[in-house]
C-alpha cells in the first residue's frame, strides 16, 4: 500500500508543479487553490509512504515521478522542447525509478 500512496503522492507533485505555473505567480485563485491542496496532499501521502519505505528510495521516487510528469505536461500542455537528449534523459530517469522500486523491501 505504501507503493500506492508514494505514487498518488507523485501524482499530486505534478498536479502542484501544474497549478503553480497556471496560478501566474499565485495571481489566479483557482489555481492558487488547487496548488496549495495537491502539495498539502502530495507531502501527506509522501510522509505516509515512508513509514514503510526508505526514506531516500521514497522522496528519490516521488521526485522522480514529479520530475518524468511534470516534463511531460510542459511537452504537451506548454509546448515545451521535446528534442532527443531530453526525452532520453526522462526515460533514463524512468529506468531508475523501476530500478529503485525492484531493489528496495
Amino acid at each position: 500500500m505504501a507503493w500506492f500512496y508514494l505514487a498518488l503522492a507523485g501524482l499530486f507533485e505534478v498536479a502542484f508543479t501544474t497549478c503553480l505555473k497556471l496560478s501566474h505567480n499565485f495571481s489566479n485563485l483557482k489555481w492558487s487553490i488547487g496548488f496549495f491542496i495537491s502539495i498539502t496532499l502530495s507531502f501527506l501521502l509522501l510522509n505516509k509512504a515512508v513509514q514503510t519505505i526508505p526514506m531516500g528510495t521514497g522522496y528519490a521516487v516521488w521526485t522522480g515521478i514529479g520530475a518524468v510528469g511534470t516534463t511531460i505536461i510542459g511537452i504537451m500542455l506548454f509546448k515545451e522542447p521535446s528534442d532527443f537528449w531530453r526525452i532520453l534523459f526522462i526515460i533514463l530517469l524512468i529506468g531508475s525509478l523501476i530500478g529503485l522500486k525492484l531493489v528496495s523491501k
